[in-house]
């Protein structure tokens, strides 16, 4: 799965992009009809220690599926918004199989 990652006012290095990017592809045995996906970094001008904002947007075919998190650091945020987004797909499959 292809995944975009857009750093919001910072640069992001090889190897976030890359968990980043794992992360994702590990989605696909949950829904293998994935269009596409976006991953939004951001860092939030706070004294607070979790000022790390994660969004992703995945496609899938008639429906959108967005995530948002908050943690310490990316890594972490990351690792729970694809954890929330595996329940979604798983969710969405199940729908599917039912409906048909």
């Amino acid at each position: 799965m292809k995944v975009s990652v857009h750093a919001v006012n910072f640069t992001v290095d090889r190897k976030l992009v890359d968990f980043i990017q794992e992360k994702m592809d590990k989605l696909e045995k949950y829904y293998d009809k994935v269009v596409s996906s976006d991953a939004f970094l951001k860092v939030e001008k706070t004294s607070d220690k979790e000022n790390k904002w994660v969004e992703i947007k995945i496609n899938v075919p008639g429906d959108e599926f967005v995530v948002k998190k908050q943690c310490k650091s990316f890594e972490e945020a990351v690792d729970l918004a694809t954890e929330s987004l595996e329940r979604l797909l798983v969710k969405r499959k199940e729908k599917i199989r039912t409906s048909v």
